[in-house]
């Protein structure tokens, strides 16, 4: 081959490479301008915000942040708020409730109500201005509890003594490695109702009940969809359609479109949005969500700190 010959086949190899990389160039412009449009509180046009609340319920300042964000966003014309959880601490609960009201305050908030929303998970649910639930979804579960263990029977049997020396009678009570006097069970029964009358009133206020009608509901029973819209605490039974009439009927438009509000660092990718993880996942193979993986090898099991509202049936 001569050198002239060898001289275009060079020049041709430098321009397909310059097109290869002006063509990836382009492309990734291109998705990181879809995702830009598309992540929240940035450039992104009019659209329905979407947070879903799972597992149990914590303190959780990351999600505070973002309910904040979307309170503060213009371009964010409602708030859907989709729980599927057993509920949690009853402060976890308390803090999420409030900020989802700061939110309604500005724009329309919707409760989708999945698969399960019990306890805590009802409490943030009453946050909303409508709550939309499954014919069969369970929800209910009013009601407060303090768990402690003991361990003084196995302690009994293995010889093995606690000996201590306190400030006061109720200091450090309950405890584990000993019964519970009848006044530790009197300050720590004062404490539970004192948050069980909180949790009611609450109920009472947001459904518009009488609280002789709210504590007849809230003996700790759940209820399925179609029982909680008899027993009013519930609005509507439906899905997305119903959603969708909810929020023409506060005048936004039914054609806007949803955007998930994540947290930042769930993904591993926090820049990206749903369909880039997918990407990545089937054509990379990464496993840009570790959390349902983690959540099923641990069975997110309680014990939690202070007061709970949780239901959840026993597992082996």
């Amino acid at each position: 081959m001569d050198q002239s010959a060898i001289a275009d086949r060079r020049q041709l190899r430098r321009k397909l490479t310059f097109w290869r990389v002006a063509a990836i160039l382009v492309a990734l412009a291109a998705v990181f301008a879809a995702v830009a449009w598309r992540w929240p509180g940035g450039e992104a046009g009019d659209h329905i915000a979407r947070v879903k609340i799972t597992g149990i319920i914590q303190d959780d300042a990351e999600l505070l942040e973002r309910l904040d964000r979307i309170a503060r966003n213009d371009r964010a014309k409602a708030l859907v708020v989709t729980i599927a959880s057993p509920g949690g601490t009853t402060y976890g609960g308390e803090v999420i409730f409030k900020a989802l009201r700061k939110v309604a305050e500005k724009k329309p908030v919707i409760s989708d109500v999945r698969t399960l929303a019990a306890s805590a998970g009802y409490m943030i649910a009453t946050a909303g201005d409508t709550i939309i639930a499954g014919e069969s979804s369970i929800t209910g579960s009013i009601g407060v509890l303090f768990q402690y263990p003991q361990m003084k029977e196995l302690m009994d049997k293995i010889g093995v003594s606690l000996e201590e020396i306190k400030s006061a009678p109720l200091k450090a009570e309950p405890s584990p490695f000993h019964p519970a006097s009848e006044d530790a069970k009197a300050m720590i029964r004062s404490m539970v109702m004192d948050s069980y009358d909180w949790f009611v009133d609450l109920v009472a206020e947001r459904r518009k009940l009488p609280r002789a009608e709210v504590l007849r509901l809230a003996d700790g029973s759940i209820f399925t969809g179609r029982q909680a819209l008899a027993n009013k605490l519930v609005d509507t039974l439906g899905g997305p359609e119903a959603i969708r009439a909810y929020l023409d009927g506060r005048k936004v438009k039914a054609d806007l479109p949803v955007v998930d509000y994540e947290a930042a660092g769930r993904s591993g990718f926090p820049f990206l949005g749903s369909s880039m993880r997918e990407f990545a996942r089937s054509v990379l193979g990464l496993p840009v969500d570790l959390q349902p993986t983690i959540e099923k090898l641990t069975g997110e099991k309680l014990f939690l700190d202070g007061l709970v509202s949780v239901w959840q049936v026993d597992r082996d």
